[in-house]
């Protein structure tokens, strides 16, 4: 994959997450443990970035689980949330094509050792968010709100509407 493929995952990594957090904090007080439960799994997306940010840089991120005890308050994890968002689009910028096949050993929170490359720990970066949102999309639902559609292709048109045009591609 190429630097500018990934870059533009991770716009749409931020999209989906301001979108997505915007919603939450229109979730209903009648809706105190659905909406934190979601809080919950939108915290795990969150530590597991810090943890790979971290083993990106070769630096302890100080994480013993992929969770914290405590679930942060909304408004706080929103913006944690966007500094990290924001560290990735500005990391994945700096790289070189060539940097994306170096292999990072590291050490799992369970203590066990690994090796990605750093673009297959940025491919999991995209995955696993997306993954937990749409369980954060499943608990809006429940509750009879909508999620947002948390699609790539609706991202792109969105960024860039000219592809929707009946000329787009031509």
């Amino acid at each position: 994959m190429s630097v500018s493929s990934l870059f533009s995952l991770f716009q749409y990594k931020n999209w989906a997450n301001r979108e997505l957090l915007s919603l939450m904090a229109t979730v209903p007080d009648a809706q105190a443990d659905a909406r934190h439960q979601a809080i919950r799994f939108l915290n795990h997306i969150y530590v597991v970035d810090r943890i790979f940010q971290a083993h990106l840089q070769a630096v302890p991120h100080g994480y013993d689980a992929t969770n914290t005890k405590e679930t942060p308050a909304l408004a706080e994890l929103d913006a944690a949330v966007s500094e990290v968002d924001a560290w990735y689009l500005a990391y994945v910028q700096s790289l070189s094509e060539a940097s994306l096949a170096e292999p990072v050993t590291f050490e799992f929170t369970d203590g066990d050792r690994g090796t990605l490359t750093r673009e297959e720990m940025l491919l999991h970066i995209i995955t696993h968010g997306g993954y937990h949102r749409g369980n954060v999309g499943q608990i809006l639902r429940g509750m009879g709100m909508a999620p947002p559609r948390d699609i790539y292709t609706r991202f792109l048109h969105q960024a860039e509407p000219q592809r929707r045009s009946p000329d787009a591609g031509k």
